[in-house]
């Protein structure tokens, strides 16, 4: 936790890391499992930038741990978020959107994205990355 970590600053990150509704997507496509940042950018449709900002958002809230293996990052929920009433809140978050077609939507093309098709893309970023700084 942050050296000037109180109530209210803790409750502010978390605010704002629900505020988002890609944010909370990525939290739902998180329940699953680790992901790497190449299948969160297939499922939300948006930059690599924009995906790490609102990992970075999120991680800042407590609500996810990242590891980097070479050049690529892996997000999983954390294992503890900092305290009790985070993990309550994402509980909560989870059941407000447990019936949300966007998110019965994502489920659908997590499932497709996990069994391989993010492996590719993955690959072909790699590739694409290799090439231009070559």
């Amino acid at each position: 936790m942050y050296a000037a970590d109180n109530g209210l600053n803790r409750l502010t990150r978390l605010a704002k890391a629900l505020s988002d509704p890609n944010r909370v997507r990525a939290l739902a496509a998180l329940r699953e499992g680790e992901l790497c940042v190449c299948q969160l950018i297939d499922l939300l449709e948006l930059a690599p930038s924009t995906v790490s900002k609102h990992m970075a958002i999120v991680k800042m809230a407590g609500l996810v741990e990242s590891r980097k293996d070479s050049r690529w990052v892996y997000y999983r929920l954390a294992g503890a978020p900092h305290d009790e009433a985070a993990g309550q809140l994402l509980k909560g978050a989870f059941e407000v959107v447990k019936y949300d077609p966007q998110i019965a939507a994502d489920n659908t093309e997590m499932q497709r994205i996990r069994a391989g098709y993010a492996d590719e893309r993955c690959s072909a970023q790699r590739d694409r990355t290799a090439s231009s700084h070559g």
